[in-house]
């Protein structure tokens, strides 16, 4: 029995659309195709597409026809989900889950058969162990770029809208890097974390120190910060274009690990390497001293000044930090999505200020705290919410929890300063 899938990519609904294709926005690129059981359409057939960060599905009509759209020409997995094909009958071989690439044309064909058979099914536990794991994974390095938004805020008060092109800005350092120079990603990791502490360092002093110095309110500074995002942001997209770019090894196979749970060796160095880097933070909060008077500046910083803290030169430590931080969880967004965009950064921006508020305004370790809970959160709530409300959810619990505790959770009720 053969299924013939005209490939192409969408959002997720639970019900088919009037026509197909018309529950996404169209783009020039699409796939598209019928599904048929012994001749007859098969309704209702769940069909998803997922890559370069983009993933999306919809469901086959009456006469079993759908179409998917997608952003671009570029390698994408279709996937049907054999749970809602009729009882009995799977999709043979290993085609129920596949690589799809265009060719000259903006569609592409792809054929699928049907059969008879016993559907391989995941356990729930297993399901929850992964998302969980992968929740850590994404909560880590949702980590380094909201410590540095709350260690800039902490500092000078400025919520700064533009942290999340400094989140990019790694992630496109590491493709000039890694990629068009061809370093291997074991030495271009440290060589983007100076490059994103530089950028920080050009940042405070060519901008924000001036502005400081000018007397210039929080509020201006903060029109400025998203001012200067849309600046850096349609820079990226000048020079890179619309497309989407992997990093080496961005395709390693999972390894199995127990039951039906695997990860990528990216993943797992993934979340070691964070952890180290986030262990090292905190040492350098609680035991240096320029640590402990970044944490004299957050909690008063007329105080710290007035017994002889030098409050230019650790602001501007903050940034070259904070930078670094955001550099670094930058090529970890661009293994974790997969690929890097021109806009990437922009797409966990609210998550970020979310996980600093949830752990408490200006409070680095609430910072860690409120981004492995959103990146928990927004993983595991999957298994009972559609993929495209997941990030909602996340943010539905943050208010939630800012009800019972306003100031967060290892936050104070009043900012000094």
């Amino acid at each position: 029995m053969v299924v013939v899938l005209c490939g192409a990519p969408s959002g997720a609904y639970a019900a088919a659309p009037d026509t197909p294709g018309g529950d996404q926005e169209q783009t020039d690129f699409y796939f598209a195709g019928v599904i048929t059981l012994d001749g007859e359409p098969v309704p209702d057939v769940t069909v998803a597409v997922e890559g370069g960060g983009f993933d999306a599905e919809t469901v086959t009509d009456a006469d079993g026809k759908w179409r998917l759209y997608v952003p671009e020409k570029d390698a994408f997995t279709l996937t049907v989900d054999e749970s809602t094909l009729p009882e009995g009958v799977i999709v043979e071989g290993s085609s129920a889950s596949q690589e799809v690439e265009f060719g000259l044309t903006g569609s592409k064909v792809v054929n699928l058969f049907l059969g008879e058979g016993v559907r391989e099914t995941t356990s729930f536990v297993d399901q929850l162990v992964e998302r969980l794991i992968n929740g850590l994974n994404f909560g880590l390095l949702l980590a380094l770029a909201a410590i540095g938004v709350s260690l800039i805020y902490g500092t000078t008060g400025l919520t700064n809208f533009a942290h999340a092109e400094m989140v990019t800005f790694g992630a496109v350092m590491a493709i000039i890097v890694g990629t068009t120079l061809a370093v291997p990603m074991w030495l271009t990791i440290p060589i983007v974390i100076v490059i994103g502490a530089a950028f920080g360092w050009v940042l405070d002093a060519g901008l924000w120190r001036p502005l400081r110095h000018k007397g210039i309110g929080i509020v201006p500074l903060m029109i400025v910060s998203i001012g200067l995002s849309l600046a850096i942001r349609y820079t990226f997209q000048f020079f890179m274009g619309g497309a989407t770019t992997q990093l080496p090894g961005a395709d390693s196979t999972k390894i199995p690990l127990f039951g039906a749970v695997s990860l990528s060796p990216v993943s797992l160095m993934s979340m070691g390497l964070s952890i180290v880097v986030l262990v090292g933070v905190a040492f350098w909060l609680l035991k240096t001293r320029v640590g402990k008077a970044t944490r004299a500046i957050s909690d008063n910083p007329g105080l710290a000044a007035a017994s002889g803290i030098n409050v230019d030169r650790v602001v501007r430590i903050v940034w070259m930090l904070s930078a670094s931080l955001a550099a670094l969880g930058g090529i970890l967004w661009g293994y974790f999505r997969p690929g890097v965009r021109w806009d990437m950064g922009v797409h966990i921006l609210l998550l970020i200020f979310a996980a600093v508020t949830l752990g408490g305004l200006g409070t680095a370790f609430g910072a860690l705290v409120g981004a492995l809970i959103v990146g928990i959160l927004v993983e595991v709530s999957t298994l009972w919410i559609p993929s495209d409300l997941k990030y909602a959810g996340a943010l539905a619990v943050l208010i939630l929890i800012l009800l019972v505790r306003p100031q967060g959770i290892l936050g104070r009720k009043e900012r000094l300063g």
